[in-house]
């Protein structure tokens, strides 16, 4: 591997370690929000959840869904609790008791040091809803809504600035599907009126759901026709999963999410060119992780129950592997992906996960997601890479190092981020860093498991990191042990 200093990708959107919080299962009631738990704090945010989600330095979060928000009146979450109405949820069908919304979501997020990336109901409701929301949460004063969020104890506007415009309504699942045509107008209104509101704002237009969908990705084509002009960004979804049990294939989905993200910005520069318009849309992946262990489980729920576990994923070290390589990937496309979403934050396919008036703890995918947020911020760099390859069931020319490097210019520090997808061998990694003169190793962070359906539990963690990375730099090259299959965070750092 070469790295070069001038072989920029971009400087990195810090959104890009972004996450999620939607109203199901256990990911707000449970979740975030126990008033009852011995830890829970005046405002019923749980704090042994709220210092892991600190530590991770989660810089957004998506509210309120995902398919939830395409039924939900934001007007039932806001005023005195006692006021407020239990609904049908028909997305995931159970009983949404709304002691939890808008303002609880703004207070938790500022507890935790994250800002809100929030979504507006385009399924049943359309543009009213959605400019009075945003006159609630972000005018200053003197008129219905925001006066009557002043009522409700809040003085000073959310200044929420990055808005999504609906979830999925690619997706015949989703409450109010439409066709492209049919988003695209009602997505366009939508952002104007809101613009108007709030010219300061960045929206989000629906993309595909995921690259199965038999629209894609003539949705984005087609529905950008009508947004281009008016939206920041357009989303991307995906979710992958090892159901056949075949761990070299599965180990190169990555693959896959690169192609995704390569034919959305192509997409995207193609409407670019027939607008003849100078403005590049960038891209919000804001639903990406593993998700496939709960789904039989999840067929037992018993409807219309409050806050069930559902889409409660025990994640492998695999699956761990898996999410470091998706990382790998965004990093990879810093250039265009501006913000990206781990689906989602706690209990609900999470990395954090807690026992209802117990403990908490971090499944094996924490530690990826973990690093990447602390030591990926400055300029991703574009790595050459000769690596020995594979084939698999579903991919040709597999790479077995899969890597990327992020430089942080003010604090001196190069990341090299590295997975050996080798399910057999060790590699021997050797960076060229020449353009980096007086650089070397400060620590090398490994997370590995000769047993690659090693989980986590409120019991102990089977999958943790340690700092014993076999690597060091001589003569300007990084020679670095990589044991199979296994992540790597190799930091190095300029000497006096």
């Amino acid at each position: 591997m070469t790295l070069e200093n001038d072989f920029a990708i971009s400087e990195i959107d810090s959104r890009i370690y972004g996450s999620f919080i939607e109203h199901l299962g256990r990911a707000v009631y449970g979740g975030i929000y126990e008033p009852d738990h011995p830890e829970a704090d005046e405002n019923g945010f749980r704090k042994d959840v709220s210092r892991l989600i600190t530590d991770l330095q989660v810089p957004i979060v998506r509210y309120p869904g995902g398919n939830f928000v395409s039924g939900y009146n934001w007007e039932d979450g806001v005023g005195p609790r006692e006021n407020r109405p239990r609904r049908l949820e028909l997305a995931w069908r159970t009983i949404e008791t709304n002691q939890f919304g808008t303002n609880e979501f703004v207070d938790w997020a500022r507890s935790v040091g994250t800002k809100v990336m929030m979504a507006v109901n385009l399924g049943t409701r359309g543009i009213d809803e959605a400019r009075n929301l945003l006159e609630y949460c972000n005018h200053p004063g003197g008129t219905y809504w925001s006066d009557l969020r002043k009522q409700h104890g809040y003085a000073q506007p959310h200044a929420i600035k990055t808005w999504c415009l609906g979830n999925e309504m690619d997706g015949p699942w989703q409450i109010g599907h439409k066709t492209a045509d049919e988003y695209g107008r009602l997505a366009l209104e939508t952002a104007k009126v809101m613009k108007w509101v709030d010219p300061t704002i960045e929206l989000v237009s629906c993309g595909s759901s995921n690259t199965a969908m038999a629209t894609f990705p003539q949705y984005e084509a087609t529905s950008l026709e009508h947004t281009y002009d008016a939206v920041d960004y357009v989303s991307l979804h995906q979710y992958y999963g090892n159901r056949s049990g075949d761990t070299a294939n599965y180990l190169a989905y990555s693959m896959d999410l690169d192609h995704f993200i390569k034919t959305i910005k192509s997409t995207c520069d193609y409407i670019k060119a027939k607008k003849r318009s100078k403005k590049t849309i960038n891209l919000s992946f804001d639903e990406w992780n593993v998700w496939f262990h709960s789904n039989e489980s999840d067929k037992q729920i018993e409807p219309w129950s409050i806050a069930p576990p559902q889409l409660e994923d025990i994640y492998t070290f695999e699956d761990a592997l898996l999410v470091g390589s998706m990382l790998i990937t965004l990093l990879k496309h810093a250039d265009r992906v501006k913000i990206a979403c781990l689906a989602q934050l706690v209990n609900v396919i999470a990395p954090i996960m807690t026992v209802n008036g117990g403990g908490s703890w971090k499944q094996c995918i924490y530690y990826p997601y973990l690093h990447a947020s602390i030591y990926g911020r400055g300029i991703a760099l574009q790595p050459v890479i000769i690596s020995d390859k594979y084939d698999s069931k579903d991919f040709s020319d597999v790479p077995y190092l899969d890597s990327v490097a992020v430089y942080n210019n003010e604090k001196e520090v190069v990341t090299v981020f590295a997975i050996n997808r080798s399910l057999e061998e060790s590699l021997l990694l050797e960076c060229d860093i020449r353009s980096f003169p007086g650089y070397s190793v400060i620590e090398h962070i490994v997370l590995e498991n000769e047993n690659l359906k090693a989980v986590n539990s409120i019991d102990g963690e089977n999958v943790k990191p340690h700092n014993n990375g076999q690597s060091a730099v001589k003569d300007g090259v990084l020679e670095a042990i990589l044991p199979k299959h296994s992540w790597h965070v190799i930091r190095l750092g300029k000497q006096l």
